[in-house]
């Protein structure tokens, strides 16, 4: 229950958002088996791209820092909500807490600059094929993905900054971990204005990316009408077709959860805790999928490797 104190006296706050469920015991198990298959799979996929000196290229590359960031954006926030729905361990310390609403802005921001690098990949494998490789060289790759990191967390620095210096007067969170709506409503000052500058933040960052990309595809499929071999449209297809599942998955619920609730659509809590846990771990567990089955390299390599295992041995 929401206690009026002073921010002095909270050390920890309270996680109240599944307290609804009635069987958090079964979602928590759901949660805890799927974050692990994210982990154990997006390990396995840069596991197999690191460990082939073949597939040192930038689309690799790309895909192995998508993993990371899966792998981050899941572990800021998915410990906590096993936790408290498995164990019932429903506090969070403060410092522990703040530390956890910047890992998961940064895991947003860097799904999002991550998937938007990838289309700038392709878009420079199908307008520019013979050049390529002189363009986006691996050091250039590994520079840019590194200066995205930069940018994202000293945009998401934000975050967190924005709530520090104000006072607290309520211990419970309304949500499922340490979010930003969450807090902003336990402190003792109007939040709305908080409120304001996260969906300010939120829309640039989403229908920048979102435009960048498109505008990506656009000049992409400019290029495949202009082709006039079947071979090479078709060829085009399966270069991008893993990447568009990419998008659509991650964007989709994303522009449910951010931007129709927003203009009028009314969730339930447990509604709203719903979406915000499938934007989590859905995309996180199918990327690693989608790369493996769908990148010819990735998949061959892990077709020759199941082909070495004698179920007769």
């Amino acid at each position: 229950m929401a206690q009026n104190v002073s921010r002095n006296t909270i050390s920890e706050f309270v996680i109240t958002g599944f307290d609804t469920l009635e069987k958090p015991v079964a979602v928590g198990i759901v949660i805890l088996i799927v974050y692990i298959l994210v982990m154990l799979s997006n390990i396995a996929n840069i596991c197999f791209i690191m460990l082939d000196q073949r597939l040192h290229q930038p689309m690799y590359l790309f895909i192995c820092n998508l993993a990371i960031v899966d792998m981050l954006h899941c572990t800021s926030s998915c410990p906590t909500m096993i936790g408290v729905l498995l164990a019932g361990y429903k506090t969070i310390s403060y410092l522990p807490c703040f530390l956890q609403m910047f890992a998961f802005g940064l895991g947003f921001v860097m799904e999002l600059f991550t998937i938007s690098i990838m289309a700038f990949d392709r878009l420079i494998a199908i307008v520019n094929p013979l050049r390529y490789h002189s363009i986006l060289t691996n050091s250039r790759s590994v520079l840019l993905t590194f200066l995205l990191w930069i940018l994202g967390s000293a945009s998401m620095a934000i975050v967190p900054g924005t709530l520090l210096p104000l006072p607290f007067c309520y211990s419970s969170l309304k949500y499922i971990f340490c979010d930003y709506a969450a807090v902003a409503r336990a402190t003792c000052v109007d939040p709305n204005p908080y409120f304001n500058l996260m969906t300010a933040l939120t829309f640039f960052l989403l229908f920048g990316t979102f435009s960048f990309i498109c505008v990506s595809y656009i000049k992409i499929v400019i290029v495949v009408i202009k082709m006039t071999s079947n071979t090479s449209k078709k060829k085009v297809f399966n270069t991008c077709f893993s990447h568009l599942i990419v998008i659509v998955c991650y964007y989709g619920p994303i522009f449910v959860l951010v931007v129709l609730t927003r203009v009028g659509l009314n969730l339930t809590v447990e509604e709203r805790n719903g979406l915000r846990v499938g934007t989590i771990l859905g995309p996180s567990l199918l990327n690693p999928f989608v790369y493996c089955f769908r990148t010819k390299e990735i998949r061959n390599k892990l077709l020759r490797i199941m082909s070495k295992v004698d179920p007769d041995e």
